[in-house]
């Protein structure tokens, strides 16, 4: 579970309900928290909102290079899976953006309520996955600003991913237009086929999350 403090953990009415009322923990029962700023500690569930600690913290460097993964934005409860997966593979950016040819738009409310919720989703998955340094999920940016951090455009082709390009930008399943082309140049594959969004952004934080952790060159 995600505590603000991994030196005094104390469980927000969110962590209590889930651990007494959906995984039914008794008084005792072993709880593994964490910052997500990479220090975690063993601990035990007391029923209340404190937990009591039950070993030493325990510190760990950050995954480097850092990897990021930018998605144009999707339809229905698309963003929201990409999040959660990322989260799981241990992207540790994740960047929604607006595209030429994105079909969705939010407003700057819509915008907001998505920010929150994402973030929330991010938060789950850190949990459920076992993570100590808990992902970043931006605010929706453009495709400028991915310019700007040396973005990779994928598409459909040879898959030429490196770790020395660490950001990748899956684009809306429109496409990319000439435009957006030119300004992200650098550019690979994930593949002969051609992925919907969801897919392919997944599939890109596999790639990248596998290569930085040696399981594949």
């Amino acid at each position: 579970m995600l505590v603000a403090d991994v030196a005094a953990p104390v469980l927000d009415d969110g962590a209590l309900h889930h651990l007494a009322r959906a995984r039914r923990l008794r008084p005792g029962d072993a709880v593994t928290v964490s910052d997500g700023a990479g220090r975690w500690r063993p601990a035990r569930f007391r029923g209340g909102a404190g937990l009591e600690p039950d070993g030493d913290v325990v510190v760990l460097d950050r995954p480097t290079p850092e990897l990021t993964v930018a998605f144009a934005l999707t339809k229905g409860d698309k963003p929201e899976l990409v999040v959660q997966k990322l989260t799981e593979l241990g992207i540790d950016r994740i960047v929604p953006f607006r595209a030429a040819r994105s079909v969705v738009r939010w407003d700057d409310d819509r915008a907001a309520r998505q920010q929150a919720r994402l973030e929330a989703v991010a938060r789950a998955a850190c949990e459920q996955s076992h993570r100590c340094w808990a992902p970043v999920v931006e605010p929706v940016t453009d495709v400028a600003d991915l310019a700007v951090r040396g973005a990779v455009r994928l598409e459909r082709g040879p898959v030429e991913l490196t770790l020395a390009r660490p950001v990748v930008a899956v684009g809306p399943e429109g496409g990319w237009t000439d435009e957006e082309r030119a300004q992200l140049a650098a550019s690979s594959g994930l593949g002969p086929h051609v992925l919907r969004a969801e897919t392919a952004a997944i599939t890109a934080g596999a790639l990248l999350g596998a290569m930085r952790s040696g399981w594949v060159g």
